[in-house]
């Protein structure tokens, strides 16, 4: 299936761009605001797949300005959000910039490009980079793979998983007993995070970044790791008890001469931003008589698939963290750092793309293999997270070197925008389990509270409470209703929705509440605000769901206490628990 899969694609680029092209356009689309919908079609009726910020880039289907069927009376434009998948967005809210793709240089940006060895496809989108920012530098990387062929092995089933469950990013031939909130990465999905030319931006160029320590930057570390790190529970709890990780992570990344930033947000993506991994990092695990108390694990190092679904993810990483004396803060993040630096990127892994694709090896018996992560996209979304800390610290001038693959046989295969074709994805197995379904909600994340499901933050996707909730329950065996009671498989899910579990005993219909959400859309605005206001003074009723969903306070009254931290969560002051 795969094979046939990379030739339909291959065949189709081949078919649209010609063997022999002179030059080729491709139209780019960057936000101008914050918290724009990509909806499902071109008006505001359609479904919000996801919520767009300013300054992110993505490639558009065409340069057609679809008619507005409502909202947008300028038009749509169509762009590509995630591999394959496609969404409009109001062309009110971006900018189009257009890249030429030559095959011959035309201008000195081009000259240099070629004469470094560059392929012309490369061309548009680094010169635009340099452009911006003449400082930075672009080195290419010999892979010396045929790009088709590095694909097809990085497609292999285990290799590469997604979060996303849109179905041409799912490789649904391959069957995993470990997880079903990450799917297996079909190669459509592959070939879109693969392909350096789809990362050309500046908030996603970060992934080919060098990574060892700078001393242009190093008096900015601190208030970078420090901005990276500001909203994760593990940063504030050990802020609380008197530890700032901002200095311990630099401290620990100058001895172990890899980049403070990479490591910070290498943790970030690790632990993530909530206290589900509370015992890796805390420092206070007094299971298993004691045996784990004082020692940390910041990067889930030993957290394998296997180990964790058989012995728990906080035994798997403090058992790994006590084999290695990681018994401080500071011996636990310089051990990890260290670790990275000397296992991976003194071996030629040495930026976060070939962490995760491997296609360089010092040793040849490692390609496709050592890689980080199994997650597909851990080096686009890390590199997001650099960007904006640069950016916020006014760096992003400094004399950057980016280190960036090249394939044999990619320029007529332009791989820009869509990455490829598959069949119609096959139908997955649906295996109940035998939980009960409050534990099934809580061992997702969420809270079970009298019929209710909470614990869900404002601009959670559909499909992110779906996949984290078959991840126990198994796969189709969760529904979500909207407000009307009508099946809906994407946009945003908010208070008054519904989601039915299904375990071997039976099923349950749970009430969604999204604290600050009193409207019900997913999102916590000014309608919200003026809901809550209306509702203390009396002139507007806030029943069931919604009136628990405007006590944010949860002391079972929706006061002048809950209008104010509403306030503070729309100004960014204050954030919701």
């Amino acid at each position: 299936m795969k094979n046939l899969e990379l030739k339909i694609f291959l065949f189709l680029f081949l078919f649209i761009f010609g063997m022999n092209v002179c030059h080729a356009e491709i139209y780019r689309a960057k936000l101008t605001g914050n918290n724009v919908y990509l909806r499902s079609g071109p008006g505001v009726n359609y479904d919000s797949l996801k919520s767009l910020n300013i300054d992110t880039e993505y490639t558009m289907v065409d340069n057609t300005l679809y008619k507005d069927e409502g909202g947008c009376e300028n038009g749509w434009y169509k762009i590509y959000y995630e591999a394959s998948a496609t969404g409009y967005v109001c062309s009110n809210y971006i900018t189009v910039s257009t890249l030429t793709f030559n095959t011959e240089a035309t201008n000195e940006c081009e000259q240099k490009l070629k004469d470094a060895g560059f392929p012309s496809s490369y061309w548009p989108g680094l010169c635009n980079l340099q452009s911006l920012h003449p400082t930075w530098e672009f080195s290419p990387v010999y892979t010396g793979l045929d790009f088709s062929s590095a694909i097809e092995e990085e497609s292999a089933c285990g290799k590469s998983y997604i979060a996303s469950s849109i179905p041409t990013n799912i490789d649904t031939t391959c069957k995993n007993d470990y997880t079903k909130t990450w799917y297996p990465a079909s190669s459509t999905a592959v070939a879109y995070y693969m392909d350096p030319r789809n990362w050309f931006s500046e908030n996603t160029i970060f992934q080919f970044e060098y990574l060892k320590y700078s001393d242009s930057l190093k008096d900015k570390y601190v208030d970078a790791v420090n901005n990276i790190l500001k909203n994760a529970e593990f940063y504030k709890y050990h802020l609380n008890i008197g530890n700032n990780l901002g200095d311990v992570i630099n401290n620990a990344s100058l001895n172990a001469n890899v980049s403070p930033i990479f490591i910070g947000s290498r943790i970030l993506q690790e632990l993530g931003n909530g206290t589900s991994l509370y015992n890796l990092y805390s420092g206070v695990y007094s299971e298993s008589d004691g045996l784990y108390l004082g020692y940390y694990n910041f990067y889930n190092f030993g957290v394998t698939d296997s180990c964790a679904t058989s012995r728990g993810a906080a035994i798997c990483g403090l058992e790994y963290a006590k084999t290695k004396e990681w018994n401080s803060l500071y011996n636990a993040i310089f051990g990890g750092a260290n670790q990275i630096a000397s296992s991976y990127i003194a071996v030629g892994q040495y930026n976060g793309y070939l962490q995760k694709f491997n296609v360089v090896p010092l040793e040849s018996s490692k390609l496709y293999g050592h890689q980080y992560m199994t997650n597909i996209a851990a080096p686009s979304s890390e590199a997001k997270t650099t960007y904006n800390s640069y950016k916020n610290l006014g760096v992003l001038d400094s004399p950057f070197v980016f280190y960036i693959p090249i394939y044999n046989n990619m320029d007529d295969s332009f791989f820009i925008g869509s990455s490829g074709a598959v069949s119609e994805p096959e139908e997955v197995e649906s295996e109940k389990t035998t939980l009960d379904i409050n534990t099934i909600v809580v061992s997702s994340g969420y809270k079970y509270e009298n019929g209710n499901i909470t614990g869900i933050k404002e601009e959670t996707s559909v499909n992110t409470i779906k996949s984290s909730l078959e991840s126990i329950a198994g796969a189709n065996n969760v529904d979500i209703k909207n407000s009307s009671d009508v099946l809906v498989t994407d946009g945003l899910i908010g208070t008054g929705y519904k989601i039915v579990i299904k375990n071997q005993e039976t099923e349950a219909t749970l009430n969604v509440i999204v604290k600050g959400d009193t409207s019900g859309d997913g999102v916590i605005n000014a309608l919200d605000l003026l809901q809550v206001q209306k509702s203390i003074l009396g002139t507007y009723s806030l029943e069931s769901v919604y009136n628990l969903a405007g006590d944010t306070s949860n002391d079972n009254i929706v006061n002048a206490l809950d209008l104010l931290q509403i306030q503070k969560n729309i100004l960014g002051t204050y954030t919701i628990n």
